[in-house]
Order: C-alpha cells, then structure tokens, then sequence
C-alpha cells in the first residue's frame, strides 16, 4: 500500500509551529492516544497541562516534558475550569471505553456526556482558546448505507458508547452556532500502536492479537472474523489531531480520520501472525454486544483536502512498530514507548 502523497510540507509545518509556547490542556492524556499525543505537543514546544482519572491511562506513559499532571475526572466541574483556564488549545480526549460503557451506563453518561459538557462550558468561558479538538468515533456511522463512509454518512447508533460520543458531538455543534465557540470534531476508527498495552483488558484488538502470537496463544476472535476494519496508526491519528487545531478552515467541521483501507478481522489476524514470525492460529469465541458493525472503511478526502493531512504508515509497517515496541517493553518492567 503506497499513502505518500507530496503536500506543500513547508505550510503543515509552519501551522503546526504555532503550537509552540501556547498552553495546552489533554483530557486523557495518560491514555493511549492521548499520551502520544502529548509527547507531540511537548516535542513542539507547548505548554501542556494533562487531565486523566487514571481509570485506564498510565502514569508513567505521560511525557516528563509536561508542565502539569493532574489526577482528576471531568466529571469534576471545579478541576476541569482549573485545568482550562488560561489554555490556547483544548483536546478533549477523556472518554469511558467502549467496553465498560456497556457494563456501566451512567459513568458513561457523567463521563463522556456531562463531562465533554463540563469541559465545553469552562472552554466557552476562556479568553485565550484559539481551538477546542473533540474527539468522536466513528462508531456513530454504526452499520452504514454506502462504503465507503463519508462524514455526511447517516447516523446509526448501535451502543451506549456512540450514543454517548454522538451526544458530544450535538453540544460541540450547539456551541459552535450558539456561542461562536472555536472547536473541531474528529472522528477516529480503530486506532493502533504503541503505548497500546495488552496488560489493558480495554486495548484494542491489534494488542491482543500480538500479545496471542508473542505467548504461543491462539489469537481469539468474536464471531465470524469476516467483520471488516479501518486501522489507524496512532501517530498518523495524533498528526490529524493536531493539524485539526491549527488549520484556519477547520473551524467548526467533522473529519474522519482512518486509513481508508478495509481489512477483515481474520485477515488482521494472519498478518500479525506474519509480524511476529509464528504459525496462523485462531480460536473463534462469542461474539460480543460491541461486535455488531459488519464492515467499516472510510472517505478521508475531507482530512486530505481541509487539514492536508494524510496517513503517512501503512498497515504492514504500523505492524511492525507496534510488534518492535512490544518486543522492546517485554524486555523492561515498564513499558513507556519512545
């Protein structure tokens, strides 16, 4: 698979150089994406503030470049004031995982709802937010019409966890022509990479597959494993995000952000067993109340077109960094990335 494509680099640069010393708050930011994206940020110079309950995020995955980390919910409305003040940039990534959102109905509400409305209303009261990042899923599009999917998709809400992240998306647009607040929506699909722990009983499906093949397991898939997916690798979804913040004509739009690529969940299986070096093995178990899309793959043109953004690592060689960072953390005690 060949996702180069030559774009004025100099432009991306130069918006992305804006980030430098503005103070920037990650809710989430202990998680998978966003510590990643919080080494981003602090490699290019910001002033970044980190906000996670530590429910599942990691302490020690957090850059020690930060200016602050504090250890609280969104749910808390005096933190969450406390945390925006001040900030240039918002990315509001704290989120109940898909899974315990459908074991625990109203944390996801408080957190996810209630809390993606604590963070809106302290933002809308900030005199210095340049921009706000939300960060939705795809998991709203549900089982779509036409593949593949297009932001003008229609919606289709199949869990707790996408109703939720939906009810997001409705207070940003609600503050965006109400209030004229700055802010972005984006939509991840299937994210993956390092910083993505097996030791999570919350990682995705790629993390487990990997820590199947690297133990002498089979890998376990939920039903039929013909479901289709779009992968993402993590440090093309954070380049996405933070291009979402910068660029001028984002304001108030929806991106997809995947790969625009299509993969069954047995084919998944069979090229990280060719990662890692060992024999294809699965064993098929139930499948979950989470397993209910069929196929997903996405139009990207948007992101192309308006963020000049496209994902730079295809999926054999996303593999292949997520298996070099696996291998090198089962050598330490603590795996914190690079």
């Amino acid at each position: 698979m060949d996702q180069t494509e030559s774009f004025p680099k100099l432009a991306t640069e130069q918006l992305l150089d804006t980030l430098h010393g503005k103070r920037v708050l990650v809710t989430g930011g202990a998680g998978f994406v966003g510590s990643r994206l919080t080494r981003a940020l602090v490699a290019r110079g910001a002033s970044v503030v980190v906000l996670d309950d530590l429910s599942t995020g990691r302490r020690e995955l957090v850059s020690d470049g930060i200016d602050e980390f504090v250890e609280g919910s969104v749910t808390d409305v005096p933190t969450v004031e406390r945390c925006v003040d001040g900030a240039h940039y918002v990315f509001h990534l704290a989120v109940r995982n898909i899974i315990l959102s459908t074991r625990e109905l109203r944390d996801d509400y408080a957190v996810n709802i209630g809390g993606t409305l604590n963070v809106l209303m302290a933002a809308r009261s900030s005199h210095f937010l340049q921009r706000l990042v939300y960060t939705s899923s795809v998991s709203i599009y549900g089982n779509p019409r036409s593949l593949p999917i297009s932001e003008d998709e229609g919606i289709n809400i199949l869990s707790p966890y996408a109703a939720s992240k939906l009810a997001g998306e409705s207070y940003c647009s609600a503050f965006f022509e109400m209030y004229q607040m700055p802010l972005t929506v984006i939509r991840y699909s299937n994210v993956f990479g390092a910083h993505q722990s097996p030791k999570n009983p919350y990682c995705g499906v790629v993390s487990k597959f990997f820590a199947a093949c690297m133990e002498g397991r089979p890998m376990a898939i939920h039903g039929s494993g013909l479901q289709t997916r779009d992968l993402t690798y993590v440090d093309d979804a954070v380049e996405a995000t933070l291009l979402a913040a910068v660029t001028p004509r984002a304001d108030g739009e929806v991106f997809n952000i995947g790969s625009g690529w299509e993969i069954s969940i047995r084919d998944l299986a069979r090229e990280v067993a060719e990662t890692v070096g060992v024999p294809y093995r699965t064993e098929f178990v139930d499948r979950r109340d989470i397993d209910n899309v069929q196929r997903r793959v996405l139009n990207i043109e948007k992101a192309r077109r308006v963020l000049r953004w496209i994902p730079k690592l295809d999926l054999q060689r996303g593999l292949r960094l997520t298996y070099e960072w696996l291998r090198e953390g089962s050598n330490r005690a603590v795996s914190v990335g690079v």
